[in-house]
């Protein structure tokens, strides 16, 4: 197995662009950090005593979750599962969470890498106060650069998230954005183009005018500079979102786009065992609840030939390892390979894809359109 990746459904408040699972009351987190435990215990058999090579805490906000109760879930995973040698650990964070109090003798830091946490993911988002105004962070400018002043006195391998295309921002403050970031020498970026999901608070802004709506070309346009920008400076643009220095990689997330199983705990978690995909239940309560009966609360799917096939060309193109022609051949059959070749002919035409040997991959013009361009090469199930 991969890893396993653990769902902290918390947060301090609603970012206005969010759509994942998550509660702003923290009143049943101590029964829930018990049933994710449980969780653990409950599912410790279902990937064949295989090793786990990465722990992932996510959200919501795990850094929520205090010293004793990240203490609490990690030695579960190590009584329930066969661990590699110095897995990576990564924790996501808000840099209002990572602020220490005065007169503390121990910084946060150091309490989480005793716990044996590695990797910090820390949600910056941007270090202008409107955008972080707008997108309703729960941090400041100031907290998000004090913050990362601290983290990397501890820390060598951390990673930020940055969002572009945000209303508002100009180019100019983009590059800013990349800029400072780069200044403490962070290893990692993650970067999306902020989207708008249906139902949030941002839809909601922008369908009564109260915002502007998000201009595609803008979001483009900062997307190239982005890539321009990071490359420049060492990174790799491994994955559609990701960029990182060599040996910086998130080893979590590229099991993901590799198509390796892994085991999702907790509320709205999906897990993969390379022939089924299931998730639990986006409702803290009935989670708790289910579990506590000794009943996971989870829906399952068992994949096709074709829906593996079609996983396997949308996480490959994002990546830069690219789709195996060889691969596809191999596994899923010439009939396949051959739908491939002839799919992408019109994309490798216009310059939105090549073929590197054995593999194809998705020009710089093409991947901000990668998803687009993925879903073309898609064969459909009848």
């Amino acid at each position: 197995m991969s890893g396993i990746y653990i769902h902290i459904p918390f947060c301090k408040q609603a970012c206005h662009y969010c759509d994942f699972h998550f509660s702003t009351s923290l009143k049943k987190k101590k029964e829930l950090v018990d049933a994710l435990i449980k969780e653990l215990f409950l599912r410790k058999d279902e990937f064949n005593n295989q090793t786990v090579e990465t722990i992932y805490f996510g959200g919501g906000t795990p850094s929520l979750l205090n010293i004793d109760e990240l203490q609490l879930l990690i030695d579960a995973v190590y009584k329930y599962y066969k661990v590699v040698d110095n897995p990576e650990i990564t924790l996501e964070a808000n840099p209002d969470d990572l602020s220490s109090a005065k007169n503390e003798k121990r910084t946060i830091f150091q309490d989480y890498k005793a716990l044996g946490i590695n990797r910090l993911s820390i949600g910056i988002q941007s270090f202008f106060e409107a955008d972080l105004k707008l997108m309703n962070r729960a941090h400041n400018a100031e907290e998000a650069k004090a913050c990362l002043q601290e983290a990397t006195k501890h820390f060598d391998n951390i990673s930020v998230d940055l969002i572009y295309g945000i209303p508002g921002l100009s180019h100019s403050n983009w590059i800013k954005n990349i800029e400072t970031a780069l200044s403490y020498n962070i290893p990692h970026i993650s970067s999306y183009a902020l989207t708008v999901e249906p139902k949030t608070a941002l839809d909601n802004f922008i369908k009564k005018g109260i915002i502007n709506n998000v201009d595609d070309d803008l979001a483009q346009e900062q997307f190239h500079m982005l890539i321009e920008k990071l490359e420049a400076s060492g990174f790799v643009h491994y994955e559609l979102s990701n960029f990182g220095k060599p040996e910086f990689f998130s080893k979590n997330n590229s099991a993901y786009w590799l198509g390796k199983p892994y085991l999702g705990i907790g509320p709205s978690a999906h897990s993969f065992n390379g022939n089924e995909r299931s998730w639990n239940v986006r409702n803290n309560s009935k989670y708790i609840n289910s579990i506590e009966q000794n009943i996971l609360p989870s829906e399952a799917e068992k994949l096709s030939l074709t829906d593996k096939y079609n996983e396997y060309v949308m996480t490959g193109l994002r990546t830069v390892w690219g789709v195996s022609l060889e691969k596809v051949e191999e596994d899923f059959g010439i009939g396949y390979k051959n739908h491939l070749l002839k799919q992408a002919e019109h994309h490798l035409k216009n310059d939105f894809l090549y073929l590197d040997n054995d593999k194809l991959l998705v020009t710089k013009r093409g991947k901000f359109l990668s998803d687009g361009i993925a879903s073309d090469l898609f064969k459909i199930n009848l």
